[in-house]
């Protein structure tokens, strides 16, 4: 049962994390405007894929879970 308490509160970590993230991302003035990004726009209708915006998110989150795994 311990593990599964401490499964229980990573999670809400994780959660909270989240959701402060979609919270203050839009504040960020650089994130979804890199070069890089993909941006088509049509008449009405724009598709977007933050390609660069991914993989620096992407390569962010992998230095900071080696650093957590290491301990």
């Amino acid at each position: 049962m311990n593990e599964f308490a401490k499964f229980i509160i990573f999670s809400g970590i994780i959660l909270i994390l989240v959701g402060l993230g979609v919270m203050f991302l839009p504040k960020i003035p650089f994130i979804g405007r890199l070069p890089g990004d993909i941006i088509i726009k049509k008449d009405n209708f724009t598709f977007y894929f933050p390609l660069a915006s991914s993989i620096i998110l992407s390569i962010i989150l992998t230095i900071i879970l080696y650093l957590i795994g290491r301990h």
